[in-house]
Parts: structure tokens; sequence; C-alpha cells
């Protein structure tokens, strides 16, 4: 006999995830300004300025930047918002860009031309029932706040970003009630210019800058949780991590102590914005690096007192430690976090480990340590999609991950965790966050983009795209 999988809870939230950066396009319309994704060609000099190595503060002659048009969203919400609620999404995670309200990052005033463009989203959105998740800062930091203050390196960044956060709040408070604040804030030690618009100078002490920006950021979302609770009444404030647990590849305790190591490396900075103190552990890992964290009185106070109501995560594969060198060896491609590859699983076109139960054991893992409803805002599979003779996509290979994905969630809901909701990453296809691609797509509707920008930007249904409305119409019951 075969189990029956309960239903979701009632009121489950699904939906799907995108970022301003990787879908709106028209980078210096109506008044916006640069902003660090802006500057991120596609080619050999994307992952150097993504690492803050290679200094990039205008586009450069040559150079194809994917941003700058992306899928047009700027222009064409409506009609993609409407394909969302044939599906019959309950929310759409989307991002506000900094510099569309502020294109400087430091002006006096906002850009009204940008407010108003989120006011028609979201007033669309909710014309057609869905719910907007919006994060306050999803990879996107002004070009001026790089070039003049150094980005997150400088604490006046906080002065800035807590300005910004109070503006959209008090403009959106009647329209938008599911807030995050920093888009997978752990990426900051990864990718730096990515997470925080970091650029190293020579002789800099990465580390030493990295944590040190990953204050300032940690206590802007303090303050933005704080003015978000003042401003709209009812409003659910989030973090958000780059999840995913880290498997010890042996039983040798080394291992074991190594795996421990590389999950608090991300740990960290939830356990500051749901636990409001810097944990033992990161003060010691201070201690043992050298690492002196510059804070000011009022800081200590301000990240206990506004702790975030919520945990959101992305969930795309597990990963696997070693500390033997041989073993080492054999790592798997594509992988940011880099990974021993997992004898036991299988991979997807990016090398990314394709894990459902390890979706399942992530979410164990995060309620059991912060006792806070979580909210799945990012999971999905990239692969290279292909029409066939009769312009269709028969995407069964992303219909197969999802499905092992929903009822892994499923068996973590029984199992007694509490989550909010589904924000599948991209329901649309988008410009690739890491390689800058439109091969790599994600969405139950695709985009005529190719690599270079070519295409007439036509939106066609996937075979996703039924599967998917199918499990909303039913509540998750039918994932076949």
């Amino acid at each position: 006999m075969t189990k029956k999988i309960n239903a979701f809870p009632e009121g489950f939230l699904w939906g799907g995830a995108i970022a301003a950066n990787q879908s709106e396009g028209a980078y210096l319309t109506d008044g916006k300004g640069l902003t660090t994704v802006d500057l991120l060609p596609t080619g050999e000099n994307r992952f150097p300025i993504m690492l803050g190595s290679l200094p990039s503060f205008s586009p450069m002659e040559g150079e194809y930047y994917p941003s700058h048009e992306a899928i047009d969203f700027y222009h064409r919400f409506k009609e993609d918002i409407a394909l969302f609620a044939e599906m019959g999404f309950k929310t759409l995670r989307v991002s506000i860009s900094w510099a569309r309200i502020f294109p400087n990052g430091d002006d006096n005033k906002p850009n009204e031309a940008g407010l108003q463009f989120y006011d028609d989203l979201f007033n669309e959105l909710k014309k057609n029932d869905i719910e907007p998740l919006v994060t306050l800062a999803h990879f996107d930091v002004p070009v001026h706040l790089v070039k003049e203050y150094g980005s997150w390196k400088n604490r006046e960044l906080i002065g800035f970003f807590e300005k910004y956060a109070k503006t959209v709040f008090s403009r959106y408070k009647n329209k938008v009630k599911y807030w995050l604040t920093f888009n997978e804030i752990n990426m900051l030690l990864h990718l730096p210019y990515i997470g925080a618009g970091l650029v190293f100078s020579e002789g800099e002490d990465k580390q030493q800058v990295k944590y040190q920006a990953a204050h300032h950021q940690l206590v802007a979302s303090a303050l933005a949780v704080k003015a978000a609770h003042e401003i709209i009444p009812d409003v659910k404030v989030g973090c958000m991590l780059a999840a995913g647990m880290t498997y010890p590849y042996s039983s040798n305790p080394d291992d074991v102590m190594d795996a421990m190591d590389k999950d608090r490396e991300s740990f960290f900075f939830i356990d500051v914005q749901s636990r409001g103190e810097y944990p033992s552990y990161a003060k010691r890992f201070f201690k043992d690096n050298n690492i002196v964290v510059k804070t000011e009185e009022e800081d200590e106070k301000l990240l206990k007192d506004y702790t975030v109501d919520y945990i959101g995560f992305s969930y795309y594969s597990s990963r696997v430690t070693s500390t033997d060198p041989k073993v080492q060896e054999d790592t798997t491609s594509g992988n940011i976090f880099g990974s021993i590859t997992n004898p036991y699983l299988k991979t997807s076109e990016w090398g990314w480990t394709i894990d459902p139960k390890g979706f399942r054991i992530t979410a164990n893992q995060l309620y059991d340590r912060y006792q806070k409803p979580l909210f799945v805002v990012e999971n999905g599979l990239g692969a290279v999609d292909e029409p066939d003779a009769q312009g269709e996509i028969n995407d069964d290979y992303r219909i197969v991950y999802l499905r092992q994905h929903l009822k892994e969630m499923q068996e973590a809901i029984n199992d007694g965790v509490d989550i909010i909701g589904y924000t599948s990453w991209g329901p649309i296809d988008i410009v690739s966050a890491s390689t800058g691609e439109m091969k790599k797509r994600y969405g139950y509707i695709y985009v005529d983009r190719d690599n270079k920008g070519n295409g007439t930007l036509q939106r066609s249904k996937k075979q996703s795209f039924y599967w998917y409305k199918k499990v909303i119409e039913s509540n998750g019951e039918n994932l076949d």
C-alpha cells in the first residue's frame, strides 16, 4: 500500500522567484543609476570582477553585459505576471534595484520614476492575487557607493541602506508585507563583489575586509527590521541564506569537524540575524585569524533587539568535504562553494550535485537550529532547454528534479518543520547570476534569448508550466 503524502498547509505560498538585476533590463532607464551587476560581463573577466580582484567602475568596450537588457521584465512585467497568474501563483519573489530608488545610493531624494515602477509592479501583482515577497538587496549595490565609499567596507553604507529601506517601506507599506533584507548574505565570503560590492586593493587583508563588511550588513539588516516593524503593520521580515548542508566524506572525526566548520561559515550570518549575537565559534575564528571587527556601542543592542521573523533560504545542492588531500582532488565543477564529488549522487549540466534528500535534511537542520518559520525562496534546476520541431519544450528532467525536491519538502513538513512557502528559481528564464548565460535556464516559461543577446524575447510555456500549475491547484497533493 502506497503511503499517502499529506497536503501542504492551508494558505501555503506557492510561487517563483526572480531578481531585478537578472530580469528587468532597462539598466539606465528612467533615472536608474549604475549598479554592480551592470558591470559584470560574460566571458573571462566575469569571475575576476565577481571576486573583487579586477576593479571595474564603468562598462568596458568590447564586452557584453547581459543585465543591461536581460529579459526586459521592466517593460513586460504585465505579460509575465499574467503567465504567473495562469499557473496560480500565490506569491512572487522580486527584488528592488537600490539604484532605481537612489541612483547614486547617497542621493538626498529618491527617484520618483523608480518608485513608480515598483508601485505599478506591486499593483499588477495584487490585481492578480499574487503576494509580493520583496528583497531589499539582491546582489545589487549602486556603483557610486563602491567608487566613492568602498561599498560595505565603509560604515556609512549602513545609513544609506537604512534610508533606502525606510523609503521603500513607507512607499509600499500597504502593498508588501513579506520582505527579505540581503539575498544569500553568506555569498559575501565567496563572491565578495557580488555579495557586497567589495573590490580589494593589493596587499589588503581580504578576510578582515569581508568580515568588517559583513558586520556592516548585519547592522543594516537589524535597522531594516526595526524600520519595517515601525512602519508596516503585520510585517514579516526575513534573512536569506544560500543553504545546503555539508557532508563529511568519511567518519574520520577530522572530516566531521571540517564539515561542521564549513556549515558554520554560512550559519554565522543567520545566527546573528536570528539569534541576535555573534556566536562563540565566530569569536574564536576571529581570534585565530587576527580579525578585528570594529563595532559601535549601539551595535550589540541593535542586533539583539531586531532579529528576523523568518528564515529564507535557497537550496540547490549539498556539499561534501574531506581533510584527505587525495580525496580533495576529485571535485565537482561549477559549484561556487566548491565540493568534493559525492559518489552517491548525480550532478546537473553545470556540476551542481542533485540531492533531494539533502533538501529535507537542510530544512530540518535550519528549523532545529533557529525554531523560526522557514521560507524556501529559491530551488530549481539550471539546464539547456531546446525547443523541438514544433517549438515545444519537454523539460521532463526539470519536472523530475522539482517533484523529488517537493516530496522531500513535504517530508520536512511532516517532520514538523514550519515552512511558509516555496518560490522556485526562476519561473521564467533569466540571466544566470554566476555565469551570465541565458542557456542556463530554470524557468517554466521559455524566453527567446541567447548568450549573446540575440532573440525576440518572446515568451512560451514549457511542459513544466502545466505541471507546476497542477501542483499549485492541488496544494502539493498532485506531484505527478
